[in-house]
């Protein structure tokens, strides 16, 4: 009998163990638990390199705030103007750092926003924790088939929101677009958290002239602070530079 091999990821202990054993009770589930973001990316990480790897990891949508910080290479996407919960963007992490699981995310309540959310960071599934055991085997097999599983009543709300996100996706590209090369390279630096200073000494060019761009590109984009171009630019796709790459460009020039 192939064995599914589940992952419960829960701060909350008792709550942990008490799924762990009920779903280990099934003849063929085996799990672990974790109880915290960098517990499980641990967890998931020792399983791949032993060639055992989890198939499905359910995770609280509430998880604490460690999971925004992963060992290693996985990042987490940054929490604040996209809105996503710890359990959400250790979902993204899991994604971003390639690690062959499926994720369902537990939650205490319905809610069609942060359902999306989880949908768009890369889970196959929103299950209410205290669905019956029944119903969250169910969803467990389902994902395992490549099956995504909302309960009935979200399903309107979750189609809205991500018709809406897909709205503001496309509108952000289009403003991006609208920006030079070079204005598109100071965004990425922007986006990766450097200051003017920074900035200037990265690309080889003076302050003033950084400052000049980085009204430039908050006017194109139309907002108002470097807080927002970055929430716009992460909506639009637009990555971080790459602070280790050691080849800068330089006046057409490679340096």
């Amino acid at each position: 009998m192939a064995r599914i091999r589940v992952l419960v990821v829960d701060d909350h202990r008792i709550f942990a163990e008490s799924l762990a054993a009920a779903l280990a009770a099934e003849p063929d589930v085996e799990v672990a638990a974790a109880g915290s973001g960098p517990a499980a990316l641990r967890a998931l990480e020792r399983a791949a390199a032993e060639s055992r790897r989890f198939d499905v990891m359910l995770v609280d949508a509430d998880l604490g705030a460690s999971a925004a910080q992963p060992p290693r290479a996985v990042q987490v996407p940054e929490q604040g103007e996209g809105g996503l919960a710890d359990g959400i963007a250790l979902v993204a992490g899991v994604r971003t750092g390639q690690l062959a699981v499926r994720s369902v995310v537990l939650a205490e309540k319905d809610d069609p926003r942060r359902a999306a959310l989880a949908l768009q960071a890369g889970a196959a599934g929103w299950v209410a924790k205290d669905c019956s055991l029944q119903r969250l085997l169910a969803v467990i097999r389902g994902v395992l088939r490549d099956e995504t599983h909302l309960p009935p009543a979200l399903l309107t709300g979750v189609l809205r929101e991500l018709t809406a996100a897909r709205k503001h996706r496309t509108e952000s590209e289009r403003l991006v677009q609208s920006l030079t090369p070079r204005e598109r390279e100071v965004l990425r630096c922007m986006v990766a958290g450097l200051g003017r200073k920074a900035v200037a000494e990265r690309l080889f060019l003076s302050p003033h002239t950084v400052r000049t761009h980085m009204q430039n590109v908050l006017g194109k984009l139309g907002v108002h602070s470097t807080l927002a171009a970055v929430a716009l630019a992460r909506r639009a796709g637009v990555g971080p530079a790459d602070l280790a790459r050691d080849v800068v460009e330089r006046g057409g020039q490679l340096a």
